[in-house]
Order: structure tokens, then C-alpha cells, then sequence
């Protein structure tokens, strides 16, 4: 019997994107049940693979590459993503992800957490707007820096400056000194806004906000977590938008969510603004069984993660649902079944050594067992 699978999982983070490992599974897959059919729908929660899984899912999308300052102030190439013209949108949609742009992965040795900064971000948003987008939809996770985009703002035609009237420096360490803004020459959004996708609620400040609870991943000590966060909150004030400082997804992207709004742009839950715009409800419609899968599956994979909403999805539709994890570390008895790389490769260095022949391992496994 000839049955069709949709393949949606998230990427493994630092390991696998989301497209790669959706291919991996199904080319195992197909080796046990070869007469299976697939559906892929890579996913993402704004963070890492956003670019790939709109490519996978639009059909007609076209990489746009663009050379711009990487978080250490080197420059890297990487790239904005143009969707196809819609009724409404004829300048099509202009979708740019900070982690290609000025991502925690772009730093490299160079790991210098208060200079880090989103200036490239903001200038692959303005290459997309001189392109002509009707529309922008802006994917902020994995982020470098803790600078409450500033540096993103100030590509976009934004001033920071100290007491001297001096720009201030990039980073976090540009706020310590910060005592005026000016925005009359920021960047208009296009005609049909701007989207941004995020997995993360945190408020810009305090013991929730973006330097308490995201800094030390980033490399802030005790003094400079407590720098950052004095800083993000003068940056509220000099701007005069303390009452967006404390909105739901101002602290992602260490404070870019923040910047976003201040622009005027949206935030929405990335996985499900994902979902929603590259269809996966209807892709799922009719199918026999649903894929899906991050790195590690444990408790909080639940609280606003890919996966979970790809099941919810799935499970709204009467579609059974399978996983494939890096590592298992939570109950898994609402799954149709459940595979971890670690298990199957014997250990977590191995499975990270060469997930995708992992990932083919799994979806043989499963195909057999489901």
C-alpha cells in the first residue's frame, strides 16, 4: 500500500538544517517502504533554516545574495530570499533571516559579546527594500549580539549617539554610552508591513528580559549580563518607548524584537507563521502520517517549539504523527512512534559526527515500525 508522509522537522541546530535532514529521512525512508510518497515541509521558528523552508515550500522563490558586516564587523556573504508577487504584494516578499546575517554561528573564535552587534541584519533588510518588496517577513533567531538592535536600525538609516554627538560604537557596549537617538531618517516599512517570527516571549529587560536570560549563552559574564540589561533599558528611555520594552518578544534576538516594533513591524510566533504561510495544513490534509523532529526532544519541546506545532497540526487533522530527535530526554507516548539518533548511532558524538546518515537510519526505522 502506497502511502504519503509528510516530512516536516526542524533543524538540528549546529548540526543538520531543517531541508537537509527532511531529505535524509525520507531517502532512508524510501528504503524500506519505496511504493511511500513524500511531502517535504522543512521548518523553522524564525531562527536557523527560515530561508530554507520558505524556498522548499514556495515554489518560484529566488535567493538574493548580499554582502554584508557579520556581528565581528567582518564581512560574509549571505542572502535574502524574494517570494513571488501576489494580489496586493506585486513587489513579492522579501524574506531575511538574522541568523545568516549576524548569527551567534558567524562569530567564530572571535567571541566578543559586548561589540557584537545586528548592523548586518539591517543592511540585508535594506538590500530587500531597495529590491522593491512589497512586503518583509523577518526571521530573528540564533542572534549574536545583545545590542537591542541598534545595529539593524542603524542600517536603516537610524543615529545613536553619545554625549559628544559622536556615533556610538556597535554592541551592547554602545548602549553603556548612549544619550540620544535620532530616527527621522529610519527607513519606511513597505506598503504591506513587516512580519518578524520568533520563538521567544521574553520582555526587553530585567530578570526575564534579553541579557539575563539570553546573555550568558552569548559569552556575558555576571557584570556584563548586568551592563547589557542598564543598557537596553536606557535605550528604552532615550527612545521613549518604554511601554514596548515589556511586550512579549521585545528581548529576542537580544533586544531586536524590540527594534522591530519600534519600526512598526509585527511579531508572531515563527513556527506557526511558518506553518501558515507555507501551507502545511493543507499538506497535511490527507495525509497517512506526519514526520517531525528537532536535536533534542525533552520537556520544553512542548512550549512553542516547531515540532510541537507541526504535531498539533497533525493531530488536528486526524494524522498520526512520528519524531525523530538528536536525543529523547521526554514522554513520547502521543507519538506513533519515535527514533533518536543517539540511540541509533550509540552515542551523541557519533549521531552529531554524521546525522544525515543517522537521519536516513531513523526514517528506515520508522518506516518499518509505523
Amino acid at each position: 500500500m502506497t502511502r504519503r508522509i509528510v516530512v516536516a522537522p526542524d533543524s538540528f541546530k549546529g548540526s543538520i538544517s531543517a531541508a537537509d535532514a527532511a531529505v535524509a529521512i525520507a531517502e532512508g525512508w524510501v528504503r524500506a517502504a519505496p511504493g511511500d510518497r513524500f511531502t517535504l515541509r522543512p521548518m523553522a521558528d524564525g531562527g536557523e533554516g527560515t530561508l530554507d523552508a520558505f524556498e522548499k515550500a514556495v515554489p518560484g522563490s529566488k535567493r538574493m545574495s548580499v554582502r554584508v558586516t557579520g556581528p565581528a564587523g567582518r564581512a560574509v556573504t549571505a542572502a535574502w530570499l524574494r517570494l513571488p508577487a501576489e494580489d496586493g504584494l506585486p513587489g513579492g516578499t522579501g524574506v531575511v533571516e538574522l541568523a545568516s546575517t549576524s548569527g551567534i554561528e558567524l562569530l567564530g573564535d572571535d567571541l566578543r559579546p559586548r561589540d557584537a552587534s545586528t548592523l548586518g541584519f539591517g543592511q540585508a533588510i535594506a538590500a530587500a527594500l531597495d529590491a522593491g518588496v512589497s512586503r518583509l517577513v523577518l526571521g530573528i533567531g540564533s542572534s549574536a549580539s545583545t545590542d537591542g538592535g541598534t545595529g539593524m536600525l542603524t542600517a536603516l538609516g537610524a543615529r545613536f549617539q553619545n554625549d559628544f554627538g559622536a556615533s556610538t560604537v556597535p554592541g551592547s557596549a554602545g548602549l553603556d554610552e548612549l544619550a540620544s537617538a535620532d530616527l527621522s531618517s529610519l527607513r519606511a516599512l513597505p506598503a504591506g508591513g513587516a512580519t518578524v517570527l520568533s520563538d521567544v516571549t521574553n520582555p526587553l529587560t530585567g530578570d526575564r528580559g534579553a541579557a539575563a536570560v539570553f546573555g550568558p549563552q552569548k559569552g556575558l559574564d555576571e557584570a556584563g549580563v548586568a551592563r547589557a540589561d542598564a543598557g537596553l533599558a536606557r535605550l528604552a528611555e532615550v527612545l521613549g518607548r518604554a511601554s514596548l520594552a515589556g511586550e512579549p518578544g521585545a528581548g529576542a534576538a537580544g533586544g531586536t524584537g524590540f527594534a522591530l516594533r519600534v519600526w512598526g513591524a509585527e511579531l508572531v510566533p515563527g513556527s506557526v507563521a511558518i506553518a501558515e504561510l507555507t501551507g502545511l495544513a493543507e499538506g497535511i490534509a490527507g495525509a497517512d502520517l506526519v514526520v517531525t523532529g528537532e536535536g533534542r526532544f525533552d520537556g520544553q519541546s512542548a512550549e512553542g517549539k516547531a515540532p510541537a506545532h507541526v504535531a498539533d497540526l497533525a493531530r488536528t487533522a486526524g494524522v498520526p504523527v512520528a519524531l525523530v530527535a538528536g536525543a529523547i530526554d521526554g514522554d513520547t507516548a502521543a507519538f506513533a512512534g519515535s527514533a533518536a539518533l543517539t540511540e541509533i548511532a550509540g552515542s551523541t558524538e557519533a549521531a552529531l559526527a554524521d546525522p544525515a546518515r543517522w537521519l536516513r537510519e531513523a526514517g528506515a526505522l520508522l518506516a518499518g515500525a509505523v
